[in-house]
């Protein structure tokens, strides 16, 4: 079974930063890349664009950053958690905020975690190779 990860990001740097850091710490699994809320909700829900696309491979988790275009990352956690299909994903929040209101509601609305994102790559690295290595390999997902 392959595990996917669904990485909601629309800065062009930090998706390289990230997809990067997989690749250098061994992590080769597939990255799918949506880049605002409203795309990455078409994914996971066969929606939009991938209304005629067979069913896609459950993603093993997702990094969510909050800042996004047209629907914010906040809002796709709570239609996430609003859908018995999705409602168990793991859910990360990747995101530059420091406010606590943000950490506070991402909590609240059923976040698994919420990783700010280092600006030193070296420390970007790292933090998404121990991101990789727990959902990963070590979580035992819900049936």
């Amino acid at each position: 079974m392959t595990k996917v990860i669904l990485l909601v990001e629309d800065n062009a740097s930090d998706e390289k930063l990230t997809l990067l850091a997989f690749k250098g710490c061994g992590i080769a699994n597939e990255v799918v890349v949506e880049r605002d809320g409203a795309a990455a909700l078409d994914y996971l829900f066969r929606t939009g664009k991938y209304a005629t696309q067979g069913a896609a491979p459950v993603p093993t988790v997702i990094l969510l950053d909050l800042k996004l275009p047209r629907i914010d990352g906040l809002e796709v956690l709570r239609r996430i958690r609003a859908d018995d299909r999705t409602k168990l994903l793991p859910v990360v929040i990747l995101t530059s905020s420091k406010q606590d209101e943000d950490i506070v509601r991402g909590y609240s609305l059923g976040a698994n975690a919420y990783v700010r994102k280092p600006v030193d790559f070296a420390e970007f690295a790292s933090a998404a190779r121990t991101l990789g290595l727990f959902w990963l390999l070590m979580n035992e997902a819900a049936p």
